[in-house]
Parts: C-alpha cells; structure tokens; sequence
C-alpha cells in the first residue's frame, strides 16, 4: 500500500521535467555567445512519448477489472534545435529562452507549492489533526 498515493510521484516526476528544461535553458543561455552551439529543448510531448515505451501494471483486486498499465519517465528528452539565428551559427534565441525561463519557474514553483501542500497535509494526518 502507497501511502503517499500517486499525487507526488506524479508531482516528483513534474519537477524532473521541469529540472530537466531549467537545466537546457540555462546552457543555452551560458552559451549564448558561444559559436556554432545548438540550442537544447526539452519537450513535454516528446517525454509522454519516451514514457509510454515503460509499462507499470496495476493492481487489480477483482478479475472482472480492467487490465490497465499506466507509463511513467524519469526524465526529459533534450534535443538540439538546428536552427541558427546568428552568422556564427549560434542557435540560441535570447528572448525566446528568457521567456522559456519565467514559464519553466512558473510551473516549478506551482509544483513545489503544491507538493507543501501535500506532505503539510500528511504532517496534519500525523500529528492527529493538532
């Protein structure tokens, strides 16, 4: 028995994503002068499709169930964007990666709020509601 239930393996795996895309971000942004570097991008599509290559089987407690098998990804798939926007073959897009930057805190913050909420919630359960 789970007793954490799927909410926070759920919202573990978000915040590995959005480590994953923080991390391409801030090499594209470190490497921005850099000649010849090609951008990284992490796609959330792309992690879904990489995730559904991993079966996990769940339990059924009656034959008449439905045999289901849910996915999950450990990590983001980071891919090169060929595609340059500077004569020294530079593929990094300032504007674009500062606004991928705010975005990707956005969802992390919203992650790590909500993941409080969850274990302040098992903390309340545990001290007996006090």
């Amino acid at each position: 028995m789970n007793i954490y239930g799927s909410t926070i393996a759920m919202l573990e795996r978000g915040l590995n994503f959005s480590s994953a895309k923080g991390k391409a971000v801030s090499q594209n942004i470190a490497n921005i002068d850099t000649p010849n570097y090609k951008a990284k991008h992490v796609s959330f599509k792309q992690m879904m499709q990489d995730a559904q290559k991993k079966p996990i089987h769940a339990y059924r407690t009656n034959e008449l169930h439905f045999d289901f098998s849910s996915k999950v990804s450990q990590s983001g798939t980071v891919r090169h964007v060929d595609f340059n926007y500077r004569q020294d073959g530079n593929g990094v897009d300032m504007d674009k990666e500062q606004t991928d930057l705010a975005a990707n805190q956005i969802y992390y913050n919203a992650l790590v709020d909500r993941l409080n909420g969850k274990f302040n919630s098992l903390q309340h359960v545990i001290k007996g509601g006090r």
